[in-house]
């Protein structure tokens, strides 16, 4: 169900309206690298099929980042075949992880022609992966940035006294309104490792989000799945396989968590926005089932994909 926001300020000068995509695909934790078990095949038809204007990937090897360009390419997807895609590597090569000779991260796609990209390296977690937070504007709408990121799931302390999660929420979101305060409408899809409702969310939840199901925000943003009125309200769909623990508000009805999310600060939505996650495709082949997902599970997160408009100017 879509929400309307109030009207943009007078300021604003223009509006574009978007359809974004986002997908974790454990590339290397499910897939090993593979382009050829269903899995870039079923993303490439699923971008087409929304005609998806924004994508985002997290957990890809760049094989297969390389592959999902090819086979977007061959769909006519992009408006340049040339310059539609970027890629931030987390982990370069490394024994047991994308087959050991290449680089695994995030990857932003766009159907509009892309400048440069930005590419920023998120506090450590103490891991040997460099998280990064992956930026890149449209150049037909230079105001217009899309941004990935894939926040750590860690509850360590830092050496700051605060959780690695908490470190890198807040940096992330410290780039975000930095774009904002120089005039930037920024639309960001990810993995967050975090529920809506949890407390290291707050400051990113618009204040005027307050429901039985996620409350006690200060933040100014809006999650495009943050109005689903059947599903679960301030909430949205689950997007990740799995019992989570704590259990979402809604477990009675929906005992799985969305950790997945497409964020747009509220001062820039102009109009009704919707989102929505789609179940996971069980097509994939060399897949064994686990306690967490069914054989032939092509990931362990669900397609989240939503519609927004947006002020630009």
């Amino acid at each position: 169900m879509a929400t309307t926001l109030p009207s943009p300020p007078a300021s604003a000068t223009a509006t574009a309206a978007y359809t974004v995509w986002h997908w974790n695909v454990a590339g290397n934790k499910m897939h090993h690298g593979s382009t050829s078990d269903g899995m870039v095949a079923g993303a490439v038809a699923s971008i087409l099929n929304r005609d998806a204007d924004l994508v985002a990937f997290n957990e890809l090897c760049w094989g297969q980042y390389r592959s999902i360009q090819a086979e977007l390419r061959s769909g006519g997807w992009p408006a340049d075949p040339t310059n539609y895609s970027r890629f931030a590597t987390i982990l370069g090569p490394t024994p047991g992880v994308c087959d050991g000779n290449e680089n695994y991260g995030n990857a932003i796609f766009s159907k509009r022609p892309l400048g440069p990209a930005s590419r920023f390296t998120l506090p450590s977690d103490g891991s040997r992966e460099q998280r990064n937070l992956l930026c890149g504007h449209l150049l037909d709408a230079p105001r217009v940035r899309f941004c990935t990121t894939h926040i750590t799931p860690s509850n360590a302390i830092g050496d700051n006294g605060q959780k690695h999660n908490v470190n890198q929420l807040t940096f992330v979101l410290d780039r975000l309104e930095g774009y904002g305060a120089e005039g930037d409408t920024v639309i960001i899809a990810g993995d967050f490792n975090a529920q809506p409702h949890y407390g290291r969310l707050n400051t990113w939840y618009s204040s005027t989000l307050d429901t039985a199901h996620n409350s006690g925000n200060t933040g100014h943003y809006r999650e495009l799945d943050d109005n689903d009125l059947g599903h679960c309200p301030g909430y949205g769909e689950w997007t990740a396989t799995g019992t989570p623990s704590p259990a979402p508000p809604c477990a009675a009805v929906q005992p799985r968590a969305k950790i997945d999310m497409i964020f747009v600060r509220q001062d820039r939505i102009a109009g009704p926005y919707m989102g929505d996650s789609l179940g996971i495709s069980t097509s994939c082949t060399g897949i064994p089932a686990t306690e967490k997902y069914p054989a032939g599970s092509c990931s362990d997160h669900r397609i989240l994909f939503g519609t927004v408009t947006v002020t630009a100017g």
